[in-house]
């Protein structure tokens, strides 16, 4: 699949509308705490593939998940983070969702943060579960391991919405819907952007997330497999984690700098490490953004300050702003409408022509 570039975002009140028009159609950590918000209006979600069949009855509804019908504005929902909030991307996403429970007069909002932990995160979920949650939006730290707590989850026929990060399990059974980019996709765009950076010749180092999850595999596999079919003169070279985070993402850069000194490119899986990799190559006398040609993704406000400054190349946004649609998709889910199994958000891409006029955008 293949997402096209987004040239302009619509307001929160659009993702809203384009949520409920999907289903009318059938879709039934070195870390800153800077502003992580960005203008919302400039930046907010839309929708641009969801799977589910346009034919009527598609989808997982009330029926087929077997949840009892409920009125958000009396309910009590949880919401389970997975990492501190002090990376920009997560900062970003808990406050989207808190102003949309708020907006719609959720009943109640329970929020936890696993901490980067999945025994914590199952057990938050639990908690949760046992406050009285009747249903619950996730943002997953694994893409494995989630299994106790969504079997207790089941238990009590609440339904499981999963945001940012895909699980490994069965939807419309296990959870109810995944919403989120296509990381396969960003990572080709990424190979894309990296290509026109370096003029297709160079030797490549990846920085790679967190192993267990989907965004990394996903944004390694479609940046690897797109250098190899449209720019064969990039020889990956090195490929090691930095586990999102900045200082983690510096001391890997630091690594390389002194194991393989002839790198010409770096690929950040994201904004953090690209970040942590501008500070280390800085402090090893060389120029960022010139000498070494940075892509990554993500879309904070840093890294786009950054791309203006010339010391990254270009920056693939992946979007946090969930609130609207994750809500909407629930009012969706609870007005007896089918919820195709994953939802795909379109991200727009920064590029040193846009970055300046863009930054409002970025969170």
């Amino acid at each position: 699949m293949t997402l096209p570039q987004r040239s302009r975002t619509l307001s929160v009140a659009c993702v809203v509308a384009a949520a409920a028009a999907l289903a009318l159609s059938g879709c039934a950590k070195s870390e800153t705490t800077g502003t992580a918000a960005g203008d919302d209006g400039q930046g907010a979600q839309t929708v641009q593939t969801p799977t589910a069949s346009a034919e009527a009855g598609s989808g997982c509804s009330l029926t087929t998940y077997g949840a009892p019908k409920l009125d958000l504005k009396d309910a009590v929902v949880g919401f389970s983070q997975s990492e501190k909030e002090a990376n920009p991307f997560r900062i970003a996403e808990t406050r989207s969702i808190k102003d949309e429970a708020a907006r719609i007069g959720v009943k109640k909002l329970l929020t936890t943060n696993a901490q980067s932990q999945l025994s914590k995160q199952i057990s938050d979920i639990q908690d949760m579960l046992a406050q009285g949650a009747q249903f619950l939006i996730v943002a997953p730290l694994n893409s494995d391991g989630l299994e106790p707590a969504l079997q207790a989850a089941a238990a009590k026929k609440v339904p499981v919405l999963t945001i940012d990060r895909k699980i490994n399990a069965t939807a419309c059974k296990d959870y109810l819907a995944f919403l989120g980019s296509d990381f396969v996709e960003q990572g080709k765009r990424a190979a894309d952007a990296m290509a026109k950076a370096t003029g297709g010749k160079g030797k490549v180092a990846i920085l790679l997330g967190s192993s267990g999850n989907s965004v990394t595999t996903d944004r390694t596999k479609g940046f690897v497999d797109q250098v190899a079919a449209t720019a064969p003169g990039l020889e990956i070279v090195a490929q090691q984690t930095g586990e999102f985070a900045r200082d983690k993402g510096q001391q890997v850069m630091e690594q390389l700098i002194q194991s393989k000194p002839d790198i010409t490119a770096v690929y950040a899986e994201n904004d953090e490490m690209a970040l942590g990799a501008v500070t280390a190559l800085k402090a090893a006398g060389k120029k960022p953004g010139q000498d070494v040609k940075i892509v990554s993704i993500d879309g904070t406000r840093n890294a786009v300050q950054a791309l203006v400054n010339g010391e990254l190349n270009a920056v693939i946004e992946s979007n946090p702003r969930f609130g609207p649609l994750a809500f909407a998709t629930a009012q969706k889910f609870y007005a007896g409408e089918g919820i195709p199994e994953d939802v795909i958000i379109a991200d727009r891409a920064y590029d040193p022509a846009n970055a300046k006029e863009s930054l409002g955008g970025a969170y």
